[in-house]
């Protein structure tokens, strides 16, 4: 919805995949947005999509490169009414097999960062009275596959960490809901075809497999997610707080059935 953001400000961590096309909507929306990101080839990218973004390297593990561009944010826009945790990484292996420091990265990625956003953005947003936080997570985090024990345990704790902001920031006007997509059109997903099918693999003969297990025949594709997103952050979405919101094309639907 064209101005659907106008006159907001957003912080989205990621710069590929959704998260790309969540900063490209929001600003789109009329949005000022600030995007996070490590992959240098995907913030330049992103920079040169839109040059009305503000795209900046930082690793949203660490607890002092989030508090500085939080910082820049205030400095730069003057507040902050939009968080959009999306960034993530995705190790493969069981418990046994995902060594210590891999398995420790994902939960500080995945999970961790989404507590520094809200630890240094949150008091930005009660200074505006208010404002939205959207968490990704996935429908690992509700039916999990074999052989990624890092990953769907980050995603389900985004769960449980989502309803538990939701609860304490309630009385800020701050809403948190979080989004768990099926099988999206992203690096990530290509990292998995690859994985599954080995480094040769046909991409887009795998994602046709990946598609036809999710009952709507398709996997995703990034914009769907994000029009999500965006509706959850905006103020159409003044009485939704707390919850999940599966955007999967049916697939925990079907599960068990198929």
């Amino acid at each position: 919805m064209p101005g659907d953001m106008q006159g907001k400000i957003a912080l989205v961590t990621g710069t590929t995949g959704i998260a790309r096309a969540t900063a490209l909507r929001l600003s789109a929306g009329g949005a000022q947005v600030l995007a996070l990101g490590i992959d240098e080839a995907g913030n330049a990218a992103l920079a040169e999509a839109d040059p009305r973004l503000v795209v900046r390297r930082a690793d949203v593990s660490v607890p002092a490169e989030v508090e500085a561009a939080l910082g820049f944010c205030e400095e730069r826009f003057g507040g902050l009414d939009i968080i959009v945790n999306s960034a993530a990484i995705h190790p493969y292996g069981d418990a046994v097999e995902t060594d210590p420091k891999t398995f420790l990265r994902c939960l500080a990625v995945n999970v961790g960062s989404i507590h520094l956003t809200a630890r240094w953005g949150v008091p930005l947003m009660r200074q505006r009275r208010g404002g939205a936080i959207v968490n990704l997570s996935s429908v690992q985090g509700h039916a999990c596959q074999r052989g990624v024990a890092a990953y769907v345990a980050s995603k389900g704790a985004i769960h449980a960490l989502t309803r538990a902001m939701a609860l304490d920031f309630a009385p800020d006007r701050i809403r948190v809901t979080s989004v768990s997509p099926g099988s999206v059109r992203t690096p990530i997903l290509e990292l998995a075809a690859r994985t599954f099918d080995g480094p040769g693999a046909d991409v887009d003969a795998v994602f046709q497999r990946f598609g036809a297990a999710h009952p709507i025949g398709r996997i995703g594709e990034p914009e769907e997610v994000a029009d999500l997103i965006a509706f959850l952050a905006s103020d159409r979405a003044g009485f939704i707080t707390g919850s999940d919101h599966c955007i999967d094309g049916g697939l925990l639907a079907g599960l068990g059935v198929r």
